[in-house]
This record gives C-alpha cells, structure tokens and sequence, in this order.
C-alpha cells in the first residue's frame, strides 16, 4: 500500500489527467495532445510504436518510467487511419483552452472516439465499400441484427435464424460486430473468429430500452412507420448500435434518418461460399480479377457501393428486375444521351459521404465546395433524363427533391475556390460579413493605410520628416525629429524619446494597429463562425441530399450496365417464373474479358427444367472449361436477376431463389477440419437448403476421400437431388467420376454432357465445348505433362494408369454395382484385384495415398519406394 500510496504522490498532474480519462475509455489507444504533439504513454506508446513504425522511448514520469511514443500533431490524419485500419479503437484527446491563458494544467477532453466502424475519414475508408457497423442479439435459437454505415447513413435491421445471422455476417462483412458479453462465446461459436467484436454491457440489450433510444432518435412515439415493430430482436440489435454511437461521442447523427426492416425474403440466397466461389466482389488470387472488378464501370463513388451490395442481394420481384432492365435498355438504345449523362456523373461527388460529414458538422471547406459543385450538376442532370423522353427516365427526373435553396446558401457564403484550412482564411465571399470585409481590407491594405495616415498628419503639422514606424516593444509610433518636436500637437502622447527624435502614438494610430495586428486572427473567428452557420443551415436539407445521392448512385449502375451491355455485346434477358433455364453462347464475364487479342473465348449453352432435364453430369479434362461453364451459368443468373444484361447471345431465366456453388478445395485446420470436412459441410449446407426454385453447381464432389468413398457420396447425392421433392433443385455437376454416366440410365432428369476435346498424335486439344453424351478419360496425364512433370514422371504415370486400368473392373461392373445395388446395401469397392505378391506389395505402399493431393516430389518418392518394395 505504501508503495501505491508513493506512486499515487509522484503523480505528475498530466499523468493524473492522463490516468483519469485512461480509465473512462478501458481498451482504447488514448492520442494525448500536449503542445505540438499527440503522444502516447505505457501499452498505448508499444501498441503505436509498432503499427506505426515510430520511435517508443522512455521517460520518467514522477518517478516511474513509463514508454513515450509520439508524433506531430498536424500529422494526425496520416497515423490516426493506420491505427484503426489495424484494428485499434482510438480516442483523441485534445486541449479545451488555450494553454497560453490556462491556469495550471491545461483542461483536455476527448474529442473525437473512433473504431473500425464509426469512420467518417476519407483516409479511413474505401470509396467503393461500405464500412459497417454491426449488432447481434441472440433469443434463443434466433438471432436479432442490426447495421448501419455511419459514413451514409444506411441503418436497417431484422431477425431469423442464427444461420441468416452468419450469412449476413459473412456477406456484409461488418468492420465491427457489437455483441453483448454474455454472448460472447455463443457468437464465437456460431459466427466465428475472424470478426473484430466489441463487448457491450448485457443491459443495454434490452426491448425496453432499445425503443426508447431509436424513438427518441427518430422523434416518433413508436416505429411502426419504419416497418421495424415486428422485428422485436432486430429491433434490440438496433438499439444497441445507438447507444455505441453515444458512448462514442457520436451525437450529431441526423443523417441516420430513418432504419429499414431487411427482408432477406425479397433476394436471392447466395451464402458466402457462393460469394467466394463465384468470385463476386474479391478475386480469390492477388493477380486475378472478381466479377465486380470487370463490370464496374460506375464512376460515382456511391454507385460503386450501390453496385456491390446489388451484386451480393440480387432480387426476386419480376417487376423490380423488369424496371431495371428497361432503364438499362433505354439508355442503350440513346447513346447521345447516355454520354452526356456520364460525363455529368463523372463530375459529382461523393454526396452521400458528404451528408455525413455534414451532419457532424466535420465538413472541410473543400469539401464543402466539391458539395456546391455537386449541387450545381442537379440540374443539367435533370435536363438529360428527360430528353431520353422515355417514362422510366421521366419518373426518374421527378423523383429527384430541390435542393435550388440549398445551393444559393453555399453561394452566398462559400468563396468560389476556398481554402480547405480554416486557420488560412479565404473560405467566406465578400460581402457576408461588413466586419470581415473591414478587417480584410486592413489586412491586405495595412502599409497603405499608414502610409496614408503619414500624409495625412504631415499635411497637418507641416513636419515633412515625419514617419511612422514600429517596433515589437512600442508598436506602431509617429516619429519626429528634434528639430520638428515643438510643432507636435497636444493630442499626441509621447511614447518614447530618443538622442535626436521623439516618438509618439495617436488615438487612431493605437486604434488602426489594433486592427491591422489582431485582423488576421480575428478573420479567422469571424470566418469560422460564419463557416458553422453555413453547416448549421444546411441541417435542413440533409434528407434531400441523402436522397438525391441514391437516384444518382442507381442512375450510375444503369449507365455502367448500359456500357457493358455496348462493349462487350451482352444481351437483355428474359426473366420469369417458370422453371426453365435456357442459355444460348453464354460466356464467363471474367474469363472472356481475360484473353489475349488472339485468343476468342468459346461460349456455350445450358438448358435446364424442372421436368426433363433437371442434372446435367459433365464430364470431361482438366483444364477443358468445366468450371468455368458452371460459374458463368450461375454468373448470368445473376447478372440477370440484379437488373443487368447478360454475357450471352439470349438468355430466357426461370427466377431462380438460391444460388449454391461446391467449387474448388479449402480447409478450416484452426477449428479441426480437413478439406474434405469442409467440403462436406459445404454440401450438406447446400442439401439442407436448396428448393425446386434453386441453382446448384457442383464441383468435384467427393475428391477429398478415396475413390469408391467418393463415387458413392456423388452418386447417392445426385440420386437425393432427383428424387427429393424438397430439394429437386436445377443442378450442374461437373465430375471425374465417369461412373456417374450411369445414372441416367436409371434417372430421367439426368443428363450426361462432356466438355469435348480432341486428340492429336498424343497431344490433347481443348475444345471447350459442351456436347451431349459422358466422357470417360480425365487427361490427367496429359495436363501433368503440360504443367512441366519431369518425363520420367510423366511416362510412369502412363504405364501404372495401363496397368490399373487392365486390371480394373472395366467392364463397368463397378458402375453397375452402385447402380442396382439396394440403398441399405453395404458395397465393398475394392482398387485392386489381389492376384499375386508384387500387387499385394503396390498396394500396401499406395495404402492411404491421396493421389489427386500429392505434389510432383511426393509422387516422385512413392514410385521410388514402389520400386523398391517390387527388388525385395
């Protein structure tokens, strides 16, 4: 205690100022402004140090060393995002008073909170991604969420299953999760690790106070006017989020005008293995391209994060889809209009960060100036969507508000061209403020005026040697020679005598050197008061703003649409809700766009019904275009059903309810699963799932274990997908399993396809084709031999493959097995028939191999150790 009670008395006031605000903000990286810096101390300065790269010294502070990191303050918008971006939460401190008339320690306050997710910063943030901010309340099996994007002002919510929860989750990918901590171990559980989570106190999870806060927010006396009052859990979730808001300084949020109730039921189903698979919105390879990569050519940054969430929630009303594609095809049709409405859109700003900036009144005057000149493109906007003369456009024009009022305002306050540093001056016209323009003449006309006001006392006096002058002892000062004192006149207060002159000051020489010292400094209260009631006005027309923003940022997504539909011939689908999936030379968006000048890319068609031919088994080599064709038809799907043309010559589209996709290999080895494990979960998940009104591609099903483990897992698969009525989803399944040919012997709905190739004087040529009919060669050998496998390698490969193959059961008596074999029968498929020693030894040393996972080294090994296992 005693030694405490020492550290305690040793305490620097600084560090007690220090300590008092540490302990309000547990967890949080404190930036500490003291002079010219903001520093860090103890854990805070180790965190800094090593994510910013800075210098961690240490210093005596009352007699306990303590770790000291700092850095400029003016250097605050440079390190501030690379904190958060590392996963920090950041509180900066700042000085309340000014240190020159403080008494005693300086008072100093938190004046900003931030966290991954409560970001306004351009720096911290991408343009063309949204950063959300998300909660979670669990009821029981259920699940209640919330997010809102605090940069624009999107807040929704909803509830459902605990799985709709992680599908949200894992789609969205919030910046930070709000949990509370008694369900911090059930999140981690069903949501996973990978999420950055805040641990709120269980209390403010509670109904009655989530409708207190959101109603009081909102002004209203209840939330049935947002649609949300049925979504109870949802509701919770969405208060939690305001309460956070609060905690973090964050009052100035009227942009969050209004939370929507997130009707999962009105998109597609596409789960985050769909995402991934397909490549949506990241490429899975750091040189390769995702869909949204090659599509987007939005050049707003509000329609670039309009785009991506259209991408990731595609619809299910034919009426929506069928609005956006006639918009899409008007613009298509007017190109003359539709370059002139992109160049005006390539000139708007990003308005609906702007809002956001606004409502907190952190708008810079750049920023507000980029604002005006937003503004200002409104109405020639408006003026272009209705010479399309068309009624989709025309109601487009109509919907935009008027915003003429708040444009004059910014004309009346904003210089043309202002600074971005309030301190600098030059942000207010002329004109606003009698003051301003005084104190600006003085400023800039100061010598003038005392060179004037010399004329005019000589004039007066008749001292010819009369001067004014100044020093930083006296100030200004008229200054008269000895031989001229007598004629000073009695008003004039001696100030100063020197060996052969007097000096003296006048009421106005006192009053105009007030001016002309304190001018600069008083421009910039008078123009930084008159900059917050310009932000303050402008309250009134964030809403008009907000809205404006989304009918540019959609008008942005039909121009880009439009523009693709050009340049790369992509067709207008038709959409409906039948069963029937019809496409004609469809291409892989990506893919095609990927090749080289000589290269074309080989399109395709794929025709799919509920009624005759419901599973397409594909087969054929690797590398012959199988997965491609299963994600370009998944792509065009939709493509489609989001409101775009299509890569295809035609496309008529059964509406589709989900999208599943098994494609390609991963493992989960933090939480105990192998590839195969994965791959398995990933099937049941689609089984479990999937409706007749669902599209599911299959990749390779049932590789992840041996071979006869793995044809019988594909075959009972594709038997479970035919007969089920739940589930007789539309399928694609592209397969080395040659045995699964056979089913359609027996399945009706069940049809075999092969990605042709042809074979050349031993060389294999892609042909890239879908032909009706199975295949039964892999190629595998072939593609090893075209990847660079030593010759040796190569030409073992082949006379193992004769000799298995010979003593294979290749008189399909394996196919036939699992074919009319009763479901309750257990099938022993054995690799090899035992005939003599050297087989039994081959076996015993491929025992357990995992051929289709070894590397070229590996396999290399094994045949060296069959090798000698047969000189035995």
């Amino acid at each position: 205690m005693k030694d405490k009670d020492d550290n305690k008395a040793k305490e620097t006031p600084l560090m007690k100022q220090w300590n008092a605000i540490k302990a309000q903000h547990p967890g949080t990286v404190l930036l500490f402004r003291v002079g010219d810096f903001y520093e860090t101390f103890g854990e805070d300065a180790v965190k800094v140090s090593d994510i910013l790269g800075i210098v961690c010294t240490r210093r005596n502070n009352g007699g306990v060393d303590m770790e000291l990191a700092g850095f400029p303050h003016h250097s605050l918008d440079s390190y501030l995002p690379r904190l958060v971006r590392a996963g920090q939460r950041v509180a900066v401190v700042d000085q309340l008073e000014d240190p020159k008339t403080a008494i005693g320690i300086v008072k100093r306050g938190v004046t900003e909170l931030v966290t991954p997710g409560v970001a306004f910063s351009d720096k911290m943030l991408d343009s063309k991604e949204s950063n959300y901010l998300a909660s979670l309340h669990f009821d029981g099996k259920e699940a209640g969420w919330a997010f809102v994007e605090v940069s624009t002002g999107e807040y929704f919510c909803g509830s459902g299953a605990v799985v709709q929860a992680e599908k949200l989750m894992n789609t969205l990918k919030p910046a930070e999760i709000l949990v509370p901590r008694k369900d911090l171990r059930h999140f981690k559980e069903q949501i996973g690790e990978k999420f950055y989570v805040t641990r709120m106190e269980d209390w403010v999870y509670q109904t009655d106070y989530a409708n207190d806060i959101l109603t009081k927010h909102f002004k209203t006396k209840s939330l049935k006017g947002f649609g949300v009052d049925e979504e109870p859990a949802g509701v919770i979730a969405a208060g939690a989020i305001l309460h956070y808001l609060r905690e973090n300084q964050q009052t100035q949020i009227d942009h969050i005008s209004t939370i929507s109730r997130f009707e999962e039921a009105g998109y597609v189903w596409l789960d985050q293995f769909t995402i991934r698979n397909l490549e949506l919105i990241y490429a899975n390879h750091p040189d390769g391209k995702s869909v949204v990569d090659v599509i987007d050519h939005t050049v707003t940054p509000m329609g670039a994060r309009l785009l991506r969430r259209w991408m990731l929630f595609p619809l299910k009303d034919l009426g929506a889809i069928g609005r956006r594609l006639d918009t899409v095809e008007v613009m298509l049709k007017d190109q003359a209009n539709l370059r002139k409405l992109e160049e005006i859109l390539k000139k708007v700003g990003d308005l609906e960060r702007h809002v956001s900036k606004l409502a907190t009144r952190k708008t810079q005057p750049r920023e507000a100036m980029t604002l005006r000149n937003s503004l200002r493109l409104l109405a020639p906007l408006r003026a272009v969507l209705l010479e399309f003369g068309h009624v989709h456009l025309d109601k487009r024009e109509a919907a935009f508000h008027e915003l003429k009022d708040a444009l004059a305002l910014m004309d009346h306050y904003l210089e043309e061209d202002p600074n971005n540093n309030l301190n600098t001056g030059g942000v207010i016209r002329g004109g606003v403020d009698a003051d301003l323009d005084e104190l600006r003449g003085i400023s800039t006309n100061g010598k003038d005026l005392l060179l004037d006001m010399q004329r005019r006392e000589i004039e007066k006096t008749g001292i010819s040697s009369l001067k004014i002058g100044y020093n930083k002892v006296f100030g200004y000062y008229l200054e008269v020679t000895n031989v001229h004192k007598e004629k000073a006149p009695d008003g004039w207060m001696r100030k100063q005598t020197l060996a052969n002159a007097e000096r003296y000051i006048t009421e106005e020489l006192k009053e105009y050197e007030e001016k002309i010292l304190n001018a600069e400094e008083r421009i910039v209260a008078i123009e930084t008061r008159l900059y917050a009631e310009l932000l303050e006005k402008l309250q009134l027309w964030l809403l008009d703003i907000q809205h404006n923003s989304l009918q540019i940022a959609e008008l942005d997504i039909f121009a880009c649409f439009a523009e693709n539909a050009r340049k790369y011939s992509y067709c207008k689908p038709g959409l409906n809700d039948g069963d029937v999936l019809d496409i004609r030379a469809g291409r892989h968006p990506v893919i095609e766009r990927s090749l080289g000048r000589d290269e074309s890319y080989v399109p395709n068609d794929v025709y799919l019904d509920n009624a005759q031919q419901q599973i397409i088994i594909i087969t054929g080599p690797n590398m012959a275009g199988k997965s491609a064709l299963l994600r370009q038809t998944a792509l065009i799907v939709l493509l489609a059903q989001v409101g775009s043309y299509v890569p295809a010559d035609s496309a008529e589209i059964g509406l589709v309810d989900k999208i599943f996709t098994r494609v390609g290999a991963s493992d989960n080895i933090s939480s105990g699963e192998s590839t195969f494990m994965v791959e398995m979960n990933e099937t049941a998940r689609i089984v479990n799932n999937a409706t007749r009104k669902s599209l599911i591609l299959l990749d390779e099903i049932g590789r992840g274990t041996s071979t006869y483990d793995g044809v019988s897992i594909a075959w009972a698969l594709v038997e479970h997908l035919h007969e089920s009525n739940k589930c007789a989803a539309k399928t694609l399944f592209a397969t080395h399993y040659h045995e699964l040919n056979e089913i359609s012997d027996k399945m009706p709905r069940v049809k075999n396809y092969n990605v042709s190739v042809k074979e050349l004087e031993g060389k294999i040529i892609f042909m890239r084709k879908l032909v009706p009919g199975g295949s039964n060669h892999s190629f595998g050998i072939h593609v090893a031999e075209m990847a660079g496998m030593p010759k040796s390698i190569v030409k073992r490969s082949g006379e193992l493959l004769g000799h298995f193959e010979q003593n294979k059961m290749h008189d399909k008596n394996v196919a036939q097995g699992i074919r009319f074999a009763p479901k309750q029968q257990n099938i022993q498929l054995n690799m090899f028939e035992l005939k003599d020693a050297d087989t039994l030894k081959i076996r015993d040393v491929l025992a357990g191999v995992d051929i289709d996972r070894m590397t070229p080294v590996e396999a290399l090994l094994k045949l060296q150790e069959i090798k000698l296992a047969l000189l035995k």
